[in-house]
C-alpha cells in the first residue's frame, strides 16, 4: 500500500517552528493551496490548528463543495496531518484521505515534506485509475510548497526587518 502515499519535499526558508506556524493556520491554507481547489475556510473560530481540532474549507472543482477535516496527527514543529471529506453520509464512500506535513532542520531553512495518503481513502482505487489525477496532484503539491516558500520568506523577511529596528 505504499504506492498510495505520494510525497514531494523542497527547502523552505526559515525554522521549523515559523514553517509550520504557517501551516497549522487553517487562515493560510488558501493562499499556500497550489490546486486553486481551495476557496477559504469555514467554520473556524481560532486558526491555530492543534490534535483533534476540525475545520471545514470550501472547495471548487467543477463545482462548488465543501470539505470536513479532522487534525489527526500533530507534532508541534515537526509534523501535522488532517484526514478529509465530505460530512454526511458522503463521507462514507469518498472521504478518508490525509494530507500530512512533515519539517526537518535543513541547510537554508526547514526541509518541509508534504504527502497526500489515500491508503485509508474510500476511492483510492478510482485516484490512482490512469495516472492523471495522481500527476496532477504531484504538480499541485510542488506548486504549494513553493507558495509555502514564498510565504516563508516574506515572514523571515518582515521578522528580520523588525528584529533591526
Amino acid at each position: 500500500m505504499r504506492d498510495y502515499v505520494l510525497t514531494v519535499e523542497r527547502v523552505v526558508p526559515g525554522a521549523p517552528d515559523a514553517v509550520f506556524d504557517i501551516v497549522a493556520d487553517v487562515t493560510n491554507h488558501t493562499a499556500i493551496d497550489g490546486s486553486g481547489m481551495l476557496q477559504g475556510s469555514h467554520d473556524r473560530p481560532g486558526s491555530r490548528l492543534a490534535l483533534g481540532d476540525t475545520f471545514g474549507m470550501n472547495m471548487k472543482l467543477f463545482m462548488r463543495y465543501s470539505t470536513e477535516n479532522r487534525v489527526v496527527e500533530f507534532d508541534e514543529g515537526k509534523r501535522i496531518a488532517w484526514q478529509t471529506g465530505p460530512s454526511g453520509r458522503a463521507g462514507r464512500f469518498v472521504a478518508g484521505r490525509i494530507w500530512r506535513y512533515e519539517f526537518e532542520p535543513a541547510d537554508g531553512g526547514t526541509l518541509v515534506r508534504e504527502s497526500w495518503d489515500i491508503r485509508p481513502d474510500h476511492q483510492r482505487f478510482l485516484l490512482k485509475l490512469g495516472r492523471l489525477w495522481w500527476n496532477k496532484t504531484r504538480r499541485d503539491m510542488v506548486r504549494s510548497l513553493d507558495r509555502l516558500a514564498e510565504l516563508a520568506a516574506r515572514g523571515s523577511a518582515a521578522s528580520g526587518a523588525t528584529d533591526s529596528t
